[in-house]
């Protein structure tokens, strides 16, 4: 029965090793590549005679996106000047007295403002609040300070808050707060969204995922190694014990001076020989 049961771990074990590789890469791939086709339908305000597929006889997935990039480019090139932002206001002007358009257009133009707009204050910090009640701190994100009415009518000075959902981050709630009752943290919003899509599982600060192999990751591997050696020194030299502890803190300094930096081959270095001399004999 204990075979069995080992058996059924190990099964359990290599398929959820593989599940952890294959669905994020899976997802990564389709999301990647529904984007790329869609963003491909913009080669159809093309001319055929520029077309690129005109020429070729097979697609190139990405034009798409590149021409999305030029027009982008293009774009802001153009109402940056005097004569590009007194159109866009015009254009504005005239979408503002459309009524369906209009709620939209300002709504995703003020989303987009707040989260890569140049404004000191819109989702360029993240802070705590207690929410819903005190002693529960959620995560919020400031849009910027309280003006007029709502000024005038509180007592302490606030700021605007938005306080996002989990998983959702795109719908939350609008909250006018006390500043000095936030917390502010020194994460970025990047760092802060991604907590909040996770739901707490993808810690803030994560490192990216390093070449598994080279000379910088003997290098880390050889510091944890020494590192647990000296713990383990520092452990036996603590309690004053004899026995198995002196062993394996020899056995640590065999391990260290064999996969040390130095060419396979040769023998342990100085400083792991004079460290074993100081270990007390069996």
């Amino acid at each position: 029965m204990s075979m069995f049961k080992w058996f059924k771990a190990q099964i359990r074990g290599y398929f959820l090793a593989g599940l952890l590789v294959i669905v994020p890469l899976g997802v990564t791939v389709f999301v990647i590549t529904a984007i790329l086709r869609l963003i491909d339908r913009l080669l159809i305000i093309i001319p055929p005679k520029f077309h690129p597929h005109t020429y070729l006889h097979f697609k190139i997935p990405g034009l798409g996106l590149v021409l999305a990039i030029v027009l982008i480019m293009i774009t802001g090139i153009l109402v940056k000047n005097y004569i590009g932002r007194r159109v866009v206001a015009f254009g504005e002007y005239i979408l503002s007295g459309i009524p369906l358009v209009r709620p939209v257009y300002v709504a995703v133009k003020q989303v987009i403002q707040a989260m890569f707009g140049d404004t000191p204050y819109a989702f360029k910090r993240a802070i705590l609040v207690e929410y819903p009640r005190k002693g529960v701190w959620a995560i919020a994100f400031v849009t910027g300070k309280t003006y007029g009415e709502i000024e005038d009518k509180t007592e302490n000075k606030t700021i605007n808050v938005f306080l996002p959902t989990t998983p959702n981050p795109t719908s939350g709630f609008y909250l006018v707060i006390p500043e000095e009752d936030t917390i502010p943290l020194d994460i970025s919003v990047e760092d802060a969204f991604k907590l909040l899509i996770s739901g707490g599982v993808v810690e803030p600060g994560g490192r990216i995922p390093q070449f598994p192999f080279g000379r910088r990751q003997r290098n880390a591997r050889m510091e944890q190694m020494l590192a647990q050696q000296r713990e383990l020194e520092t452990s036996a030299a603590g309690s004053g014990l004899s026995g198995d502890q002196p062993e394996e803190a020899e056995k640590m300094k065999e391990q260290s001076g064999d996969n040390s930096l130095r060419p396979a081959g040769k023998n342990r270095t100085r400083a792991g020989t004079e460290g074993d001399r100081d270990l007390p004999e069996k």
